[in-house]
């Protein structure tokens, strides 16, 4: 049975769990753009997560899954026009976006994604 290793463990959950050679991450929300434009807050949050993945020694092209939550759905194009432009051609992950009220009015999107290690 594989190992499995938590990082950035707190009390009601881990930033990243990694089990065998898949990870997966809790969602990214906007950290240095928040109430800004949702341009700018996808720019911020995609930042993070190639980060995220960097540092465990993945890479956006083994994305295997996202969720993105999105505060309105009137912002889909906008937000769209930035992923589109960050997601790796010909290895997008399977997707799946919703509108849902989210912890902070001035967050317009979250987005979870699961990746290979």
């Amino acid at each position: 049975m594989a190992d499995i290793k938590r990082i950035g463990v707190a009390a009601r959950y881990s930033d990243l769990v990694i089990h065998g050679n898949t990870a997966y991450f809790s969602g990214y929300v906007p950290e240095t753009s928040v109430g800004q434009s949702v341009t700018e807050q996808t720019r911020d949050v995609l930042a993070q997560i190639e980060q995220s993945l960097t540092e465990i020694g993945s890479d956006k092209s083994k994305l295997l899954q996202a969720t993105i939550w999105l505060t309105d759905m009137a912002s889909y194009d906008e937000m769209n026009a930035v992923w589109d432009a960050w997601v790796v051609p010909g290895h997008t992950p399977a997707r799946a976006t919703v509108q849902a009220k989210l912890a902070n009015p001035d967050y317009a999107l979250e987005i979870q994604v699961t990746a290979a290690v």
